[in-house]
């Protein structure tokens, strides 16, 4: 009995929480009829595009909360409403996803007072439930009903607020144009940082070797001496001249990835940080099957920038980084225990903690790295801490020395990349995406398949 009460207890909450958005959609009505009136008189048609981005804010919230309920998230499609006024008008009036939210919002006015059915049942409940279940042990009859209208209202905003697969297509080339765009920035600012470092120090390396050349040149056969310490020095420079494309190369992909995995390079990372940092690994052996080298160095770019944000901003000893192997790929997460407060733009539009200006650094390029791999970050920072930053990146560790990004359902198919002449066989049902073998065939049952 008691169980039934705590679950008609927080199905009669949601209900109430419904009931309240529905009172405040009623509300909104004169929004809409303000909005209706200055557009058809022109001179308020810019109001418009504001309706719709607080319509949109509105089911957002009413999709959470459902989720919250069914433990579901609802994916939305929304294009952006951007640019002159005549293309925000055009897109909020052509925008899929604003007809399935004007849909949601006129059944919403019916069905959002299921709460009103709910609580009558609650007197009706505790007697008739009351006396079956507490003194003849029978099965609770009424209760189970506020159960059961909770999950019927969440059901129906579930397929009222689900976006149609035209407009969830059309989201993600959308998104995928944005996550191409900051992959060529990113590209972009990782070739002007390489050009910066040989510039300013492999070539003043070797100008100031030269330098010294020269003068041994003129003076070996009247003063050997001085020649010979200028061909020391000369020599020294050399070396130098020749650990600095090391350390170019370092900063694009690091050399230690290479050698010992992802996991090694973490725990290097973690060695030389000023901070003391736990590693936890789950799923990811050293001598194990690797991720391809595009996501791991994706996560230990995570993991240095994470850590390197930390040591000065976060006021914080410890930091603890995560590397776990889950169904659709590779989890990284860093978590510090300092004063919070991670953003990536403050509210003046400047670079917050965090952030930097630079296409390949801070949680912008953080952001970026990740997304061109069709990755998601999260990121979580109250004032106060704790701060965790959550990467997943998708991928399928296979058995062979590298894992294949997979794109579709699989279903256990063995896939090879002839240049490299290993196969992968794939576990089945794991979703992911193509990759590493680029444009070159794969062969799938025989037969040669481009991804």
């Amino acid at each position: 009995m008691r169980a039934t009460m705590r679950k008609a207890g927080r199905a009669t909450v949601h209900l109430l929480v419904a009931a309240a958005m529905a009172f405040g959609m009623y509300l909104f009505i004169t929004v809409l009829l303000i909005t209706a009136v200055d557009t058809l008189a022109v001179i308020g048609c810019g109001l418009l595009p504001e309706t719709v981005i607080l319509l949109r804010r509105i089911a957002g919230a009413k999709r959470g909360l459902t989720a919250a309920r069914t433990g579901r998230e609802i994916p939305e499609a929304y294009r952006t409403i951007d640019g002159p006024l005549t293309e925000r008008l055009r897109t909020a009036v052509r925008d899929p996803g604003s007809r399935t939210d004007l849909r949601w919002m006129a059944a919403y006015y019916v069905y959002g007072a299921l709460v009103l059915l709910a609580l009558p049942l609650w007197p009706l409940g505790l007697l008739v439930d009351g006396v079956g279940c507490g003194l003849l042990r029978r099965r609770a009859v009424v209760l189970p009903w506020i159960v059961r209208l909770a999950d019927l209202e969440a059901n129906w905003s579930t397929a009222l607020l689900r976006s149609s697969p035209q407009a969830l297509l059309a989201a993600r080339v959308e998104r995928l144009t944005a996550t191409r765009a900051d992959a060529v920035a990113a590209h972009g600012a990782e070739l002007r940082r390489i050009e910066r470092d040989l510039h300013d120090g492999a070539q003043a390396r070797l100008v100031s070797l030269s330098m010294r050349i020269g003068p041994a040149k003129r003076v070996y056969d009247r003063d050997p001496d001085a020649a010979r310490k200028l061909l020391d020095d000369a020599q020294e420079q050399a070396e130098e001249a020749l650990a600095e494309p090391r350390h170019v190369v370092r900063g694009s992909h690091p050399p230690i990835l290479t050698d010992r995995g992802l996991t090694g390079a973490v725990r290097a990372l973690a060695a030389g940080s000023d901070l003391r940092v736990t590693v936890d690994v789950d799923g990811l052996a050293d001598d194990g099957p690797r991720a391809p080298a595009a996501v791991e160095a994706a996560g230990y770019f995570v993991v240095a920038e994470a850590l390197t944000n930390a040591a000065p901003h976060s006021a914080s000893p410890t930091a603890t980084v995560r590397l776990a192997r889950t169904r659709r790929g590779l989890r990284v997460s860093v978590t510090d225990e300092g004063r919070g407060g991670v953003h990536e733009l403050s509210a003046a539009g400047a670079p917050g903690r965090g952030a930097t200006d630079e296409g390949g650094s801070g949680l912008l390029g953080v952001r970026r790295r990740v997304a061109a791999l069709d990755g998601t970050v999260r990121v979580s920072s109250p004032v106060g801490g704790p701060t965790v930053i959550e990467v997943e990146l998708l991928c399928v560790v296979s058995a062979g020395p590298r894992a294949v990004l997979l794109g579709d359902d699989v279903g256990g198919e063995t896939y090879c990349v002839p240049s490299r002449g290993d196969c992968r066989q794939t576990d089945d049902d794991v979703p992911g995406r193509y990759g590493e073998a680029g444009d070159r065939p794969m062969i799938r049952s025989g037969k040669k398949h481009h991804p």
